[in-house]
């Protein structure tokens, strides 16, 4: 195990920096986000989840000079070419409103006309170290769309997703069922591997 130290999570998602610090409840970790400590919010180049991961975490670990994990996730859709994918939260605008994002997926699936809503979340992290390499950590989980959105839990696309095998959608699952098979619970497996081996240099 690590010993205590802090960690930046380098988000401004209220939501996902909650749910990032329920995944890490097992280490010994005091948590800030980047609007804790007042980072700006850096521009996502990337062309995928872990470069745009990648980008988060070393901004936010040269800013603050500490340890920091960065997570870029999203909805692939796959009738609508994996869109919104790395734009997922930008198809929000600027007042995160994924309400009207959910809507504009629902609008663009019956333009196509198409009965396929199937779909991915994926989810990249990127850990990013005083003196070490970036460590990236990815994870998806497949599923259906469905509308009109259900559940009050969850963030972002939540409500209109149902995990392959699964009923409800991740917006009406509770958190410890969600956490236990989301895209971000798998990429969280592989960052505990990987802190559980005691390399990482928190």
């Amino acid at each position: 195990m690590i010993k205590a130290k802090t960690l930046v999570i380098a988000s401004h998602n209220p939501g996902k920096v909650r749910e990032i610090e329920q995944l890490l409840l097992p280490f010994d970790l005091s948590i800030v986000s980047a609007s804790d400590l007042g980072l700006c919010e850096v521009d996502e180049s990337g062309a995928t989840f872990a470069e745009n991961a990648e980008i988060k975490a070393r901004a936010a670990a040269e800013s603050a000079g500490m340890s920091a994990l960065a997570d870029d996730s999203g909805l692939a859709v796959t009738a609508l070419d994996g869109a919104p994918g790395i734009y997922s939260a930008r198809w929000a605008g600027p007042d995160k409103d994924f309400g009207s994002a959910m809507a504009r997926i629902e609008h663009e699936l019956q333009l196509f006309g198409t009965l396929d809503y199937s779909a991915r979340f994926v989810c990249a992290l990127a850990l990013a170290q005083p003196g070490a390499e970036i460590q990236i950590f990815e994870g998806e989980v497949a599923g259906e769309l469905t509308f009109p959105p259900r559940g009050s839990n969850g963030f972002g696309y939540d409500p209109i997703f149902v995990a392959n095998g699964m009923r409800e959608t991740f917006g009406e699952l509770d958190p410890s069922r969600k956490h236990a098979i989301s895209h971000r619970a798998r990429a969280f497996a592989k960052l505990k591997q990987y802190l559980e081996r005691g390399d990482a240099a928190l």
